[in-house]
């Protein structure tokens, strides 16, 4: 079966169980960030040791992103369609992320200043990742769905890519100070 369909080629993609809308829509515009997102989340795990804890975390994440990737392309009168935690975004998905920032913030140096990043290559990846997860919360907010975890979700996990992020560099991160003014 080739890769391409063609039915895409008038501008519209369908949507999970019926339905079509045009590619510039929001459902859409907050998928491709998302898809973006996963892939620097990709870009992270491929600096972590296979099987490592990192790896097995970006994984979970990964995959937690096809579940809110699957709520978001799924229209309003299909949403009684979808399954907690495979199609839709739960809050024990949520919990799960509050859970992973506290135990690595309790066992990492968490920065009091701003930070630079890029302190080595898995964070700066982190990094990198949580910057397009901020980039999906800012779409996803101009589509809000009632009773729709997507938005604090991405919102979670954002702030725990920052978190691993601060994990991964150890006691490496530089912090941001303003520029001199003697030069």
């Amino acid at each position: 079966m080739p890769i391409y369909t063609r039915r895409g080629d008038d501008g519209t993609t369908g949507l999970l169980f019926g339905g079509r809308v045009a590619k510039t829509s929001a459902r859409i515009e907050i998928n491709g960030a998302v898809d973006e997102a996963q892939a620097t989340l990709g870009l992270a795990r491929a600096e972590a040791e296979p099987g490592s804890e990192l790896d097995e975390l970006l994984v979970a994440l990964e995959r937690d992103l096809y579940v809110l990737m699957a709520e978001v392309a799924t229209a309003e009168e299909n949403r009684h369609k979808l399954v907690p935690g495979t199609s839709l975004v739960t809050q024990a998905m949520v919990e799960e992320l509050e859970r992973r920032i506290d135990e690595l913030s309790a066992r990492t140096a968490m920065p009091t200043e701003f930070i630079i990043p890029g302190s080595n290559r898995p964070s700066a990846a982190l990094d990198l990742a949580r910057t397009a997860v901020r980039r999906a919360e800012r779409a996803a907010v101009g589509l809000p769905v009632a009773g729709s975890l997507v938005t604090t979700y991405l919102n979670r996990l954002s702030d725990l890519l920052w978190t691993m992020a601060r994990w991964q560099e150890g006691d490496q991160h530089p912090a941001a100070r303003a520029p001199s003014r003697d030069r």
